[in-house]
């Protein structure tokens, strides 16, 4: 199965592989918002191949696809929507597909708007790459125990402010908070003056669970509809300041942004290898057999308005230390019930070297050492009218699977 052989033109290295068939929600001048798939450069309106009949003896309500959210898509459980993925890789395939038919159903991207691709009432994230972790560890506490003692044994983790997750496209706003100067025993109020990016993947829940339920380590992956890039933003000077004892609040919840296709855990499966060695030896509820970690690599790129954008860093998801699996038994080891769509933080993706850094701040050790954009430019955090773009996909014996981009332009602070 190679993109050439689909009816549908799919450059060779497309993200939207007829390996990957990702859903996310679309609108167009004259389509209202509905299910799509990715594929090149186009979109399957799953609208109307529901009104094809193709979807006929999956018996699937045509309100499902023409829905602002996949949130009732998934809740179908995976037993359908991978018969929908399926589905549609085939007819894809098949010359002589009903699709070809009705020259509507295919959208081109560039014509489309695309929306929060779920509902998302819970958030939580957590903060899983020794890397990072470590780096932190250094720069803000003893440099000789960089990681807090709990951290090799729990997947460290808290929850965070759903309602500003946005979609790729959407602009923020610098925030204002409070702010401790250096030298000085009292805060001030003030825009951030150091905002930075925070490179992760988030992961969409695809199953309920009751309050008072547990996810065994083995069960996990059922619960997991698929992934997303996830730019967690943050500013750093208000962190400082105000996560002394109960962690980030007004630092992390003005904003995150996410990538609008979900590329499903199926699409995945060909990418998975093993993580890192846990040592010292988890809690049995933590412990693990197979490969849970996936090799994805990220790359960020750093936009000054009106300048080229310049790759600032390459990471890879692999280096996890803490796996989705082992996160979501974690988060529900307590009886904490989980909603389909609820999304599921990654924390910062760092790599072992300088240049796989997951954000400004380890980047530029604190604005220590800046990073050289281009002539006469840079950078030690986010200036305003810049824009940080996060880029995602795996590869593997010619298959390419990827996210496509998150994006997001850093305005001025509304005062």
């Amino acid at each position: 199965m190679r993109n050439k052989d689909s009816w549908v033109h799919i450059k060779s290295d497309s993200d939207f592989s007829i390996h990957n068939i990702p859903f996310g929600i679309f609108s167009t001048d004259n389509k209202s918002p509905r299910i799509g798939i990715a594929i090149g450069d186009e979109i399957v309106d799953l609208l109307e191949v529901w009104e094809l009949g193709l979807f006929k003896p999956l018996l699937i309500p045509k309100e499902v696809f023409k829905n602002q959210f996949l949130n009732d898509f998934i809740a179908l459980g995976k037993e359908k929507t991978n018969k929908v993925r399926v589905l549609i890789q085939k007819e894809l395939l098949n010359t002589n597909s009903l699709l070809r038919e009705k020259p509507t159903l295919l959208v081109k991207q560039e014509n489309a708007m695309m929306y929060m691709p779920v509902f998302v009432r819970d958030y939580t994230d957590f903060y899983s790459s020794i890397e990072h972790a470590t780096n932190v560890g250094k720069m803000f506490r003893d440099p000789e125990n960089a990681l807090l003692p709990n951290w090799k044994h729990i997947p460290v983790g808290y929850h965070g402010r759903a309602s500003s997750i946005v979609v790729s496209g959407t602009n923020i706003h610098r925030p204002m908070g409070q702010i401790l100067l250096p030298d000085s025993k009292n805060p001030v109020y003030s825009e951030s003056k150091k905002i930075d990016f925070e490179l992760e993947m988030g992961f969409i829940i695809g199953k309920n669970t009751s309050l008072g339920d547990t996810i065994k380590i083995d069960e996990a992956k059922e619960y997991i509809f698929g992934k997303v890039l996830f730019n967690d933003w943050s500013a750093r000077d208000v962190q400082k300041w105000e996560y002394i004892p109960l962690g980030p609040f007004l630092s992390k919840n003005f904003a995150s942004s996410i990538s609008p296709w979900v590329v499903t855990m199926e699409a995945l499966e060909p990418f998975r290898i093993a993580g890192p060695e846990q040592t010292p030896e988890v809690l049995p509820y933590l412990k693990y057999k197979g490969e849970k970690n996936y090799d994805i690599k990220l790359q960020v790129l750093l936009k000054p308005e009106n300048k080229e954008e310049k790759i600032i860093s390459n990471s890879n998801f692999k280096y996890m230390y803490w796996n989705m699996a082992q996160q979501i038994s974690h988060h529900t080891m307590n009886g904490c019930n989980l909603s389909v769509g609820d999304m599921m933080g990654s924390g910062t993706i760092s790599g072992k070297s300088p240049d796989s850094y997951g954000s400004m701040l380890e980047l530029t050790w604190s604005g220590q050492k800046p990073l050289q954009l281009s002539e006469g430019v840079q950078r030690t955090f986010i200036e305003d009218h810049d824009t940080i773009i996060i880029k995602g996909y795996c590869e593997k014996e010619g298959v390419k699977v990827g996210f496509g981009v998150v994006k997001t332009k850093l305005l001025p602070s509304i005062k």
